[in-house]
């Protein structure tokens, strides 16, 4: 399953919280990996790998792997969708929050998977 949120309003939230947050241009647990920290970098993730479907090119396949993080912990109230690659996972999802008070939407997103 993916989680999906609003990078603005998690940005917005951790900075609140006074918690940290940055993005990676590519795989965050790479030695080589550049983090930013300001929402005007935004700009610099390569959003065109991002979205490609085909990363097979190392630009696109490294750029694809772009990364937002919070430290320590992110609020589940800020996910606004999950998606899951079959009606069987999404059962499993709707179970699995069926009690909690925020229940994001569940979606089949079968394009979110590769």
């Amino acid at each position: 399953m993916h989680l999906e949120a609003d990078v603005h309003r998690a940005i917005s939230w951790a900075n609140g919280a006074g918690r940290r947050w940055a993005f990676s241009l590519s795989n965050a647990g790479a030695l080589y990996a550049q983090f930013r920290s300001e929402v005007a970098q935004l700009d610099q993730v390569n959003w065109p790998a991002v979205a490609a479907t085909d990363f097979r090119p190392a630009d696109v396949k490294e750029g694809k792997q772009a990364e937002f993080l919070v430290h320590e912990s992110f609020p589940w109230q800020l996910v606004e969708r999950v998606g899951v690659i079959s009606q069987g996972v999404g059962s499993q999802v709707v179970n699995a929050i069926r009690g909690a008070a925020h229940r994001p939407a569940v979606e089949i997103k079968r394009n979110w998977y590769y």
